[in-house]
């Protein structure tokens, strides 16, 4: 076949990626929220199945039966299940649990959906001995300890490009956890693109989770953004936007096509639309494998956030919506924010909020938000906006994340005994 002309991608990807030219409509949010389901008694991570161990398929199948979820099949060889709102639960490559959310025309409607399936599930799964966590990473267990848990090519194919870079990029399948939104991108799409990839750095710090793995501090308060940082691989990261279009088409050309050719050679995109071995669907499908901070898809996939606990789901629907969703909100943090800088993401995974810099912006941004928020008329509901405040004068305004907590509750070192000469 011949070659997909670069004209024709980026005109496909205006279109559908960007939504450049489509005439924007009342606003709707959406999420992704993913546990990690671990044994209460030891912390091991549960696999999905298991012949003689505690595992979860069975119990979600037993929930899913009392709730109405329908059971169907999946391309990655486990089930799924349509919820009756229209979400979705499946299951991440190590077993982890995700609610993809119906995309809804209001925060306060999205986060009752979202806590109508987790707040039970979870109540559920701990009454039989497993605790659904909402950190970025598995903080017991090391990558030995979880094996591959969907057996579909696609995912068989990740594994192998990953192990093949040598990066440590599998415990990102396997052991980490997020809290993606989904957002429109309104009436100005390419400032608002800008915007997010300018934030991303600043959502990883405000929201980081997970500074301990093997049970031992590691130095980041985001331990699953360090993770993605060392992933690298050609498709990940964020953008500084001066063409972002035409710098999105290049990730995606220059990013190894992970579902074409046997795996021997990860070749990049470009070379296998070059030889004429890549059509319309092809291109659609490598686009799926591209895992950037913020991932256009007709809307912006944020997905720079550690797992949030559920106590504070309004929180990142606040600051993005907040400041998306309301025009002059928008222009400020664009004003505040400057060109986005793609290096601050390593300060902003290691240090968070101990920054001073990054804590200063932060903060800005969710003063920004709360204004914007309150400026949606019933797109949050005053408890929502309540929450979303208490979050940010609990960690962000006093410079921490939700990590220190985690490196404050453990235990402290033995101190060194002197014992004097005899």
């Amino acid at each position: 076949m011949p070659p997909l002309a670069r004209a024709d991608l980026l005109e496909d990807l205006r279109t559908h990626a960007f939504a450049l030219g489509r005439a924007p409509g009342a606003p709707r949010i959406g999420a992704e929220v993913e546990l990690i389901p671990v044994a209460a008694d030891t912390g091991a991570q549960v696999p999905i199945v298991s012949a003689d161990a505690l595992s979860t398929l069975p119990l979600l199948r037993r929930f899913g039966v009392r709730h109405g979820w329908t059971e169907q099949p999946s391309p990655y060889g486990v089930p799924q299940w349509t919820l009756p709102d229209g979400g979705l639960i499946s299951y991440e490559p190590g077993g982890q649990i995700e609610l993809s959310a119906a995309a809804f025309p209001t925060a306060t409607a999205l986060l009752r959906a979202l806590r109508a399936t987790v707040l039970p599930l979870t109540a559920f799964m701990r009454d039989a001995g497993i605790e659904l966590l909402s950190v970025g990473v598995e903080p017991r267990g090391g990558l030995e300890d979880v094996d591959l848990q969907l057996p579909g090519a696609r995912y068989v194919r990740l594994t192998n490009f990953l192990r093949d870079i040598g990066t440590g990029g599998e415990r990102m399948m396997r052991q980490t956890a997020a809290m993606q939104v989904s957002v429109d991108l309104g009436a100005e799409p390419l400032l608002a693109w800008r915007v997010l990839n300018a934030m991303a750095p600043y959502v990883t710090a405000i929201f980081a989770s997970s500074p301990v793995y093997r049970g031992e501090p590691t130095g980041h308060r985001s331990y699953r953004a360090r993770i993605w940082r060392e992933l690298d691989g050609g498709r990940t990261g964020c953008f500084p936007c001066a063409d972002p279009v035409a710098e999105y088409l290049d990730f995606a050309l220059a990013a190894p096509a992970l579902l074409l050719g046997d795996g021997a050679h990860w070749r990049p995109f470009a070379e296998w639309n070059a030889e004429g071995c890549a059509g319309p669907d092809e291109w659609r499908a490598h686009l799926t494998t591209l895992f950037p901070e913020i991932r256009p898809k007709g809307f912006a996939e944020v997905r720079s956030a550690d797992a949030v606990a559920p106590e504070w789901y309004a929180a990142p629907l606040v600051l993005l919506a907040g400041i998306l969703y309301h025009a002059p909100t928008l222009r400020a943090a664009a004003d505040r924010l400057g060109a986005p800088d793609p290096a601050l993401l390593h300060p902003a995974g290691r240090d968070a909020l101990a920054d001073p810099a990054i804590a200063a912006v932060a903060g800005d941004l969710a003063r920004l938000a709360m204004e914007g928020a309150a400026a949606l008329p019933g797109f949050f509901s005053a408890d929502d906006l309540d929450e979303a405040a208490a979050f940010f004068a609990r960690y962000t305004f006093r410079a921490r994340s939700p990590a220190d907590d985690a490196l404050d509750a453990l235990p402290s070192p033995e101190p060194a005994v002197c014992h004097a000469a005899d």
